[in-house]
């Protein structure tokens, strides 16, 4: 029989994860936020219950913990500024009475890995809200981790980042550092498993992959697995984890409040004392998720060309290791994008005659001297170029060849999305849509070219052709529409 658990943090990257996994398991799930509107994007949103509420409001934490079995504890002031270990501590023990107060039968929380040597603030504080938990009148479980992999961990983020962006990289210290990573997939079934403890089962459970590797092992498989060049890789004595926050900041979007305390907790050894959990919760038939699947895993989405959820309105849960809706903008790797829209009087079904005629004999409505050339580069590359074609020059179905591209989504009569099977360093998409007119007659016309980089060259490439797309996609839009207006 399901349990009624509530789940705090379920804006941040594991709580948002961690809610459709709940539900799964047949559990009752009530979210608490500050902000209950920032969980509508969610795609579980219409399953679970909220509550507005703030670790350091103890009555409104009462409240929510009401009727609830399990109460998971994700909040960490990670980045925050200011006394952030005195907030910690005050959440932790207000949510420790509160849900004495309210009958919660256990508490769960996700902590950090205790190091080898001295600890960072930020690990300190974990710890120091795991003690308090611990010693609370609730039975409670804490799960210590150490770098968690998928697409969205700020962990993983800015190993993601480092090395896709840097072939030759001068690194700190902290790079020779020993590291047990987990695949966020092996988190979340823990975390769902430790649930239906026993009640006399009171206390922590170190967490981690099967593999112990230090950073530079890491940074060398994610290139591998990644299928980038072999990364050359020289430690040096003089970057402080400050100085080394500081670079992180610089060659990576994630933000420099994050990029601290993660630099700070990569200075000491992270490596599991014991695997006790596996008496509670067993090991997959297959056994734990090794670090070269888990970020195999991660990437599996820009892989198979799917990344509508960075781009689009996607409103399907997939794998945990995907990237959501609602990770911040650094998550999910680099992603360009130029993107156009035109309003025309000429009716949307006009317009989408012409979208579903692109390419072939109809051409791509901009310069077509550009696009010949651009087919002739690919051909010269070794890939197909223009001499493809089209099957139909009127109609599209999903898995045409179109010229270079290859229809990969198709709505009639509203979207058409086609990925590029040209010779590129990265992969890339390129989307039309029409919709109707919000306020009269007429429709808009939106296109949308999307660039996934690999590694440093897709990045160089990208920005090599930037000064070419008002030539090249500027005047797709006007073309298009005027076409559909020549033929009402």
């Amino acid at each position: 029989m399901g349990m009624n658990c509530l789940v705090t943090g379920a804006t941040g990257y594991i709580g948002g994860r961690l809610v459709p996994e709940l539900l799964a398991a047949g559990h009752r799930v009530r979210c608490m936020a500050r902000d209950p509107g920032r969980l509508r994007d969610h795609p579980w949103a219409g399953e679970v219950e909220t509550a507005r509420a703030d670790v350091l409001d103890a009555a409104a934490l009462r409240a929510a913990l009401e009727g609830v079995d399990v109460a998971y504890y994700l909040v960490h002031a990670m980045g925050g500024a200011g006394d952030f270990a005195d907030r910690d501590r005050r959440g932790a023990r207000n949510f420790a009475a509160a849900a004495h107060e309210a009958g919660v039968r256990r508490v769960v929380f996700l902590g950090g890995l205790e190091p080898d040597g001295r600890s960072s603030p930020h690990l300190r504080s974990r710890a120091e809200v795991a003690r308090i938990l611990l010693e609370g009148p609730v039975p409670a479980a804490v799960l210590r981790a150490g770098v968690i992999i998928g697409s969205g961990s700020a962990s993983f983020e800015m190993l993601r980042y480092l090395t896709e962006r840097l072939p030759v990289m001068v690194t700190p210290r902290w790079v020779h550092s020993r590291v047990q990573p987990i695949a966020v997939r092996d988190v979340l079934r823990y975390l769902t498993g430790v649930a239906e403890l026993p009640p006399e089962v009171d206390r922590a459970f170190d967490i981690g992959g099967p593999d112990v590797l230090t950073y530079r092992e890491m940074m060398l498989r994610y290139a591998s697995v990644a299928g980038l060049p072999r990364r050359l890789i020289l430690p040096v004595r003089v970057l402080s984890p400050k100085l080394s926050s500081l670079w992180v900041g610089l060659i990576t979007p994630v933000p420099g409040g994050l990029a601290r305390p993660l630099v700070e907790s990569l200075t000491s050894e992270v490596v599991c004392r014991e695997h006790d959990i596996a008496g509670y919760v067993p090991d997959p038939p297959g056994g734990l998720t090794g670090f070269d699947d888990a970020v195999g895993l991660a990437l599996k989405r820009v892989r198979e060309a799917d990344v509508t959820t960075r781009w689009s309105s996607a409103s399907t849960a997939g794998a945990p290791s995907d990237p959501l809706p609602t990770d911040p903008d650094w998550a999910g790797g680099s992603l360009y994008a130029d993107e156009r829209e035109l309003r025309t009087a000429a009716p949307p079904d006009a317009v989408w005659r012409v979208i579903e005629g692109v390419g072939g004999e109809n051409g791509w409505y901009s310069l077509p001297v550009a696009w010949r050339l651009r087919g002739l580069l690919d051909r010269l590359a070794g890939g197909v170029g223009l001499r493809r074609g089209r099957r139909d020059p009127r109609r599209l179905r999903v898995g045409d060849a179109v010229d270079f591209w290859r229809v990969e989504e198709l709505e009639p009569g509203r979207l058409l999305r086609l990925r590029a099977e040209m010779r590129l360093p990265g992969l890339a998409w390129l989307e039309m849509s029409v919709r109707p007119a919000a306020d009269g007659p007429g429709c808009v016309y939106a296109q949308r070219a999307v660039f996934h980089p690999h590694g440093l060259l897709g990045h160089l490439y990208w920005w090599a052709i930037a000064p070419f797309h008002g030539l090249i996609f500027g005047g797709m839009p006007r073309n298009i529409v005027r076409a559909a207006r020549a033929e009402v």
